[in-house]
């Protein structure tokens, strides 16, 4: 399929933006109408060649640090037009700046009808990045929301809380009531520093240390960690999970991987100290 015209993505970008404000709302909509209503515009293009595309659009607001569809999960390995007419879209439309700060900075009242039996799934399959992904300094929006609404205290507590109820609950059903007993919520008790956030155990009894961390957006939106909690994770590498919540405003789901942060995610530094 051949790469999109700039007047295509001219067509498509409003469309996605549409969707994407009544996502940020929690306003109900209809992707598929959304869809179809550009079949007659982009005649070349199948329902199937839009869908990618929009998975695209969602990458690259991804990896300016801008909240995406959730409904279209990130594709990456996009044209670089797609990321000036992005940024210049923003330029143009820079209200949407207050949509994005008012949902990284939303606070919300978790349901209380909650299924633990259905809120672990599997981890999403990385994807390889096969050309770099260039820095913009014509960004109108300075700030990276996605990070902005990881630092939401309100948010991390609940999705902490959430997975030590979770473990508890594990562990019962698991016939171990001995070991969820000692569940500890560390953060809680002692503070970010210590390098995870809860205390929990395997059913063999052995240490399991939990990092949590939370998003109200989808499953591929990038996490960020401190050195701390980098360092922590490859040193006590066997015992250590990252408990990723995802979609957490509607119904909650977690994937869990084992290992240091080295070894079982893609990452890249993004900010460094200096000294004199």
């Amino acid at each position: 399929m051949s790469n999109w015209s700039e007047s295509e993505l001219d067509l498509i970008l409003p469309v996605y933006f549409e969707m994407l404000r009544k996502d940020l709302i929690n306003q109900q909509y209809n992707k598929s109408e959304y869809r179809r209503s550009l079949l007659p515009v982009l005649p070349t293009r199948s329902k199937g060649s839009i869908e990618f595309k929009n998975q695209n659009i969602s990458a690259a607001l991804m990896n300016l640090g801008l909240p995406y569809i959730k409904g279209y999960l990130p594709r990456q390995n996009y044209q670089q037009i797609l990321n000036e007419k992005i940024v210049k879209y923003l330029h143009e439309n820079i209200e949407l700046e207050i949509l994005f700060r008012n949902y990284a900075d939303r606070n919300i009242n978790l349901s209380n009808n909650l299924n633990f039996e259905k809120m672990l799934v599997n981890p999403p399959k990385s994807e390889e990045v096969k050309e770099p992904l260039p820095t913009y300094s014509r960004n109108p929006l300075k700030i990276n929301y996605l990070e902005r609404e990881q630092n939401n205290a309100k948010l991390g507590y609940l999705g902490e809380e959430l997975m030590y109820n979770y473990e508890k609950w594990s562990l019962i059903e698991k016939g171990r009531e001995d070991l969820a007993n000692q569940i500890k919520w560390v953060a809680k008790d002692e503070g970010d520093g210590v390098g995870f956030d809860i205390l929990s155990k395997t059913l063999t009894g052995d240490d399991k240390f939990i990092e949590v961390k939370t998003t109200k957006s989808g499953i591929k939106t990038p996490f960020f960690f401190s050195k701390n909690e980098f360092d922590f994770s490859n040193e006590y590498s066997s015992n250590y999970y990252l408990y990723r919540i995802f979609d957490f405003e509607n119904q909650p789901k977690v994937f869990v991987k084992n290992g240091g942060l080295e070894n079982i995610c893609q990452y890249s530094p993004v900010s460094y100290k200096g000294y004199f």
